[in-house]
């Protein structure tokens, strides 16, 4: 019996054996890659590899490589270069993360989820009010991996902003920590400043007399606060973590800003409850209110039903075809019943219009 590497060389000879699958080059993943010494960025084009290698011969200096979407063939080649854990490899490549910081020797991995306000016309038609996305970050004393998911996340505005300010950048890979951090904290801010006013027309909508609105809504956007939350409340621990933690490697003057950042997280957390407790009053006021409406229809109908009985009730009676009713051979007695019918209808109408049933 042929051996399993016979087999595999004999299909390999074969003309219609499929090719070997060579992996993917990472630099299709890659966004930018540059070598920033002394707060200022490099000239030319870097490949990672070449990245890291100039930083280490210089003996300062950082790399700052951005990738958007890796996949696994990627990212494998990204951590050989730079020596990341297998374990953070695999959540950057996975991703659908919670926020979270963990250490891996010299190396932080900081999570990240990105959110992004849906624009639309009303809130009472839209199916969408939030997006979510992830940032990964790896940041070495010599190097910073940022790794994206969604198309939403992009970092390039905080690249020119720090390139701009190399006196800030010359602090190292924690500057890039803490300026990412910031801008998806103030993004965090933008949104729930942008989501305030879908839930004051909810509240408008749902307390302005006479008018209907579908209890779907507001769990709608009850749906996307919860997405909200989750993507935003767990990132205050490892904001902690990065200002108070024992041994942390981010230098003592960055954990000021990153005070900052901390104080406008707790900004957003406090607007997502508030607009977590407003959606749940909305909720509770929007179902007493349908109550209120079916209470009023049911007693509409029961007001209609009852005028009806009267004249049916009568004809009911008249039309059991007896031989000896009296007012069946009496001249005036078809006008009396008619007469009556209309009398005890109108006197039930006029009855529950003062009571407002009708």
């Amino acid at each position: 019996m042929p051996s399993r590497a016979t087999r595999r060389a004999s299909a390999a000879g074969r003309p219609d054996a499929a090719p070997p699958i060579r992996p993917s080059s990472a630099e299709s993943a890659v966004v930018d890659c540059a070598v920033y010494v002394d707060g200022r960025r490099l000239p030319g084009p870097f490949t990672h590899e070449d990245a890291l290698a100039e930083v280490r011969r210089r003996g300062s200096g950082f790399v700052w490589l951005g990738l958007h979407h890796p996949d696994e063939h990627q990212m494998a080649s990204v951590a050989r270069t730079f020596g990341l854990h297998e374990l953070m490899v695999e959540d950057a490549v996975h991703a659908h993360q919670r926020p979270k910081l963990e250490r891996y020797d010299n190396v932080l991995f900081l999570v990240l989820r990105t959110v992004s306000y849906v624009e639309h016309e009303s809130v009472t038609t839209t199916k969408d009010i939030v997006e979510t996305g992830e940032i990964m970050l790896f940041t070495g004393p010599d190097f910073v991996v940022s790794v994206r998911h969604g198309d939403h996340s992009a970092l390039a505005e905080v690249r020119k902003r720090l390139e701009d300010d190399p006196e800030h950048l010359v602090r190292g890979p924690a500057t890039v920590l803490h300026a990412i951090a910031d801008h998806v904290v103030d993004s965090y801010l933008a949104v729930t400043t942008a989501v305030q006013p879908d839930v004051d027309d909810l509240e408008e909508l749902v307390f302005t007399p006479s008018t209907r609105i579908a209890v779907e809504q507001i769990y709608m956007l009850k749906r996307e606060i919860v997405e909200l939350r989750r993507a935003v409340l767990p990132l205050a621990e490892p904001l902690q973590q990065l200002i108070r933690s024992p041994g942390n490697p981010v230098p003592k003057d960055i954990r000021r800003y990153f005070r900052d950042v901390a104080d406008h997280h707790t900004t957003v957390s406090d607007r997502i409850a508030a607009f977590d407790e407003t959606l749940s009053t909305l909720l509770d006021a929007a179902i007493a209110k349908i109550t209120v409406q079916q209470n009023t229809d049911m007693r509409r109908i029961s007001a209609w039903v009852a005028i009806a009985a009267v004249p049916t009730m009568i004809a009911g009676i008249y039309g059991m075809n007896f031989e000896r009713m009296p007012e069946l051979q009496w001249e005036y007695g078809y006008y009396v019943v008619i007469g009556a019918i209309l009398a005890i209808t109108v006197a039930l109408f006029v009855t529950f219009r003062r009571n407002k049933w009708l």
